[in-house]
């Protein structure tokens, strides 16, 4: 997932398992990658990002980096009130969240570097470990960060709503549902998933 040319490789391997996602990308065209630096600024971005907008989120990580005086570390969290960051627009619940998660690093209950070298189901065990982490935020960070290949977050509305249309369901697939509907495209799940993204954006325009 580095590049627009190895999402397309993974996509024309995934339609040899499923062609009608081939009919997707000739609708559609490929999706963009989505790569993110991996490390604590991201997973804290993941969190702030829970239930709110793109534009929201980017907002508040904008006046956090502000505060930290650029880079987002755990030790800047740590070294922040509750004050200055609900200024910066967290909910009080998210403040309690990015302060464990600091705690856990800065501890080093959380080894972030070391989970580089592990399988997809052991990230994120490891992830939901931490309050404020579920598996849906566990995965995201696995697929845009670590870049693994073979993720669908099934509980991603999005993704269920656009798996319902394209497998012309009656009703919207549950988590089990949807899982099971995306192992047939195994193992370059996480491409399928941002052409899957992309198919929802399409049919919110229409």
């Amino acid at each position: 997932m580095l590049s627009r040319r190895q999402v397309a490789n993974e996509l024309r391997r995934a339609a040899r398992l499923d062609p009608g996602l081939q009919q997707l990308v000739e609708q559609l065209g490929c999706p963009e990658p989505r790569a993110r630096t991996p490390g604590f600024a991201t997973l804290l971005s993941v969190i702030v990002s829970q239930q709110l907008s793109t534009t929201v989120a980017a907002s508040i990580r904008a006046r956090l980096e502000k505060s930290c005086r650029g880079a987002i570390t755990h030790r800047k969290i740590l070294n922040r009130d509750e004050a200055q960051l609900r200024a910066c627009g967290l909910s009080r619940q998210k403040v309690d969240y990015i302060r464990g998660l600091a705690r856990m690093v800065a501890q080093r209950q959380l080894d972030l570097e070391a989970l580089a070298g592990m399988e997809s189901e052991a990230v994120i065990d490891a992830l939901c470990e931490v309050r404020g982490i579920g598996r849906w935020s566990a995965e995201i960070y696995a697929m845009f960060a670590l870049r693994h290949r073979d993720i669908f977050p099934a509980g991603d509305l999005a993704l269920q709503v656009a798996v319902q249309r394209y497998a012309r369901m009656r009703a919207r697939p549950d988590v089990k549902r949807t899982a099971a509907f995306a192992a047939r495209w195994s193992p370059h799940r996480s491409c399928v998933a941002l052409l899957m993204w992309k198919y929802y954006g399409a049919m919110t325009l229409e």
